[in-house]
């Protein structure tokens, strides 16, 4: 089958759409909104930005390949800023799917992808604009998160030492 292609006059709107349907918990609608969009303009910092959220909030559905296809999405955003700053996001997002699963070994990866987020927040943070606090807000999450949960750590540091051994 042989998909329809958008007009370029109606990216605008698609892309609201697409952020609608991010909201109404349809992240599935949003992302073939922000593929149709980026058929006709690849470059689209918008729409990639869009899709990448689209991705990771289907974690928590099991989505096998999102992670992997969020991060390829990665290198296409424009400044080092918003690479480094999604980084986080896909890697936050990976933990809270992991810690939703719950049991020791997903507190365990979960713990890895906080500990990872993290170190994208504190990159982004050092090349923010001025008043962008952005990155210093999702790393005080993830920092909460931590010390919500302090097994987290460590069961974490348990299993370091386990493979040590």
């Amino acid at each position: 089958m042989e998909l329809k292609s958008l007009h370029k006059d109606a990216i605008q709107g698609a892309l609201a759409k697409a952020e609608r349907y991010r909201l109404l918990h349809e992240p599935w609608q949003s992302e073939s909104i922000c593929q149709d969009v980026l058929r006709i303009d690849p470059e689209n910092e918008q729409a990639l930005v869009t899709l990448i959220l689209a991705l990771t909030d289907q974690f928590d559905k099991g989505l096998a390949d999102g992670s992997k296809q969020a991060r390829e999405i990665l290198p296409r955003l424009h400044s080092e800023y918003d690479r480094a700053y999604y980084a986080g996001i896909i890697s936050e997002r990976q933990a809270k799917a992991q810690l939703d699963q719950g049991g020791r070994a997903n507190g365990v990866i979960a713990y890895h992808w906080l500990r990872e987020a993290m170190s994208y927040y504190e990159k982004a943070e050092a090349i923010r604009l001025p008043g962008n606090d952005d990155a210093i807000i999702r790393w005080n999450t993830c920092a909460r998160i931590l010390m919500r949960d302090p097994k987290l750590v460590r069961e974490a540091e348990e299993r370091v030492e386990q493979l040590m051994e």
